[in-house]
């Protein structure tokens, strides 16, 4: 069996990129709604719609482990998915989301001024905020919703001038409050983590969820034994998305680098 990462766009190549690079021997289903792209501005139910639909094909693809690649996703849909959905059509099978693992890395660094930002749908249901407090009620925290970053991001315009006029808009709000960190809460914005690091200064630590996801997932798999004993181990990896195009082709070669070798080919699928 294999683990599935789901993502709307392109964002979610950039932790599988990661989690490459810790565990490269397992197989791999990526899949990316980038005809749906972005989630943020979607609505709660229709974005739990999208998210189900993807994470069941994945597992009719033979996944046993899902990884919700998208923070639009895990926080709207997750919590439904694991408790509803698997329960009643896929008991033995597992979702996991990229909010929790950031939330734990972020305490654990003893931060106490905590900025977030992401996609409306993300800020809007709260979730890193009400993961953060469940753990520590004393922490001040601030959002952003930064709507225009994902379609920058997206025609890889990462040296734009613009870019950093964006990046202005929406941080320096943050840094007037004089936080002491910064979760990236959109996987997207992982592949402008030099930028937002270069605006923000050495003062602010920032938290990006490609790393940290592929750590909880090496993590995870160690504490589960009887859902990694599952696992092929042939380090083949299969593509799907929902609008195939050149320029999709291209940025994804681009954002996984080394990892997208001569065998790895995007196949077009409609949901």
């Amino acid at each position: 069996m294999k683990i599935g990462v789901f993502d709307s766009g392109l964002g979610g190549l950039a932790i599988l990129k990661e989690i490459l690079k810790v565990l490269p021997e397992y197989d791999y289903v990526y899949f990316g709604d980038n005809a749906r792209v972005p989630y943020g501005g979607r609505s709660a139910e229709l974005v739990f719609d999208y998210t189900k639909k993807a994470v069941e094909f994945l597992l009719k693809n033979d996944c046993i482990l899902v990884i919700l690649a998208c923070n639009t996703a895990t926080a709207t849909a997750l919590r439904r998915i694991q408790k509803d959905y698997l329960p009643q059509h896929y008991p033995q099978r597992r979702v996991l989301g990229v909010i929790r693992p950031t939330i734990e890395e972020v305490i654990k660094s003893h931060a106490r001024r905590v900025g977030i930002i992401g996609t409306y749908a993300t800020v809007l249901s709260g979730s890193f905020i009400k993961e953060l407090i469940k753990i520590d009620s004393s922490l001040k925290i601030y959002q952003a919703a930064c709507p225009l970053l994902v379609p920058v991001i997206e025609e890889g315009e990462y040296e734009w001038e613009g870019l950093e006029l964006l990046l202005q808009k929406y941080l320096d709000p943050l840094k007037k409050q004089n936080i002491d960190s910064l979760i990236l809460g959109c996987t997207h914005y992982g592949l402008i983590e030099t930028q937002i690091k270069r605006f923000l200064g050495d003062a602010i630590k920032v938290f990006s969820e490609g790393s940290i996801t592929a750590k909880k997932l090496k993590d995870y798999l160690q504490r589960h034994p009887e859902i990694e004993k599952l696992l092929s181990k042939k380090g083949e990896r299969t593509y799907f998305v929902t609008d195939l195009n050149d320029r999709y082709s291209n940025m994804a070669e681009l954002f996984m680098g080394e990892h997208f070798g001569e065998k790895d080919r995007l196949t077009s699928i409609i949901l």
